[in-house]
């Protein structure tokens, strides 16, 4: 497992983990799909973690700590958001997962 700043790559490249001020975006690599689990939220809770969607790129900006998915090929529907670090510019807050070890392999094996 690699992990640098607000980014963990985990299984030689096929799982990437990014954590923004409000969730635990997971990103599986090989399948071009993720998902997220929100902060707050126990699992127990249905709502805490999001279905599989597919995409067609990631896009990570390391100068303003932002990142985009292209939902589609044209990269016309996105989203975007922003890595939380240590020191949070968005937030304001310190870091912190959503998850624990066991909960974060089950949501990347679910």
């Amino acid at each position: 497992m690699l992990h640098h700043g607000g980014m963990t790559t985990i299984a030689a490249d096929t799982t990437i983990l990014l954590e923004s001020c409000t969730s635990t975006w997971i990103f599986d690599t090989q399948r071009m799909r993720f998902r997220r689990v929100v902060k707050g939220l126990g699992l127990a809770s249905h709502d805490a973690i999001t279905a599989w969607r597919p995409y067609y790129a990631l896009e990570l900006d390391t100068a303003s700590e932002s990142f985009t998915v292209a939902l589609n090929r044209e990269r016309t529907r996105r989203i975007r958001s922003w890595r939380h670090v240590t020191t949070c510019l968005e937030c304001g807050a310190g870091t912190q997962s959503a998850l624990g070890p066991d909960e974060l392999k089950s949501a990347v094996l679910g």
